[in-house]
């Protein structure tokens, strides 16, 4: 299964970057790389949860949170036509305040062709979340 995995230290305590990460409504706000959020479901993000996220050069995709362990990571995942794209979210302490780990695995029949034309991108855009969710934590 394609993929990759973007590794960031935060000098701020795992329940403000894990307050960061999952306000997801306020993303386009704070990350360059996410140009829409509109959730499905109300209340606080949860197993279960559903969210909708437009990003720039991407197709809109509709995302599910399929594993969550609260203050500590969530996964979710958005399936297209031969495509499973799996997004993982870990939030764990550091000497220096956390460190937070982004993952991004693709599967299906089409992910091989899909990941040659979308690696890239998606590279730039998981360092460029990482980034922007260490400057919301530390400047909070």
């Amino acid at each position: 299964m394609p993929g990759l995995q973007h590794t960031v230290v935060i000098a701020a305590p795992p329940e403000r970057v894990w307050d960061v990460l999952v306000d997801i409504e306020q993303w386009p706000e704070r990350i360059p790389t996410v140009d829409s959020v509109e959730r499905l479901d109300d209340g606080p993000l949860a197993l279960g949860s559903r969210t909708k996220l437009v990003q720039p050069k991407l197709p809109p995709g509709v995302w599910t949170v399929t594993e969550m362990t609260d203050g500590a990571s969530y996964t979710w995942e958005s399936k297209s036509s031969g495509v499973t794209v799996v997004a993982s979210h870990d939030v764990e302490p550091h000497p220096d305040g956390c460190r937070l780990t982004l993952a991004v695995a693709v599967s299906g029949a089409l992910a091989p062709i899909g990941w040659l034309m979308s690696k890239s991108l998606t590279k730039r855009y998981v360092e460029t979340e990482a980034a922007s969710i260490k400057a919301a934590s530390e400047q909070n």
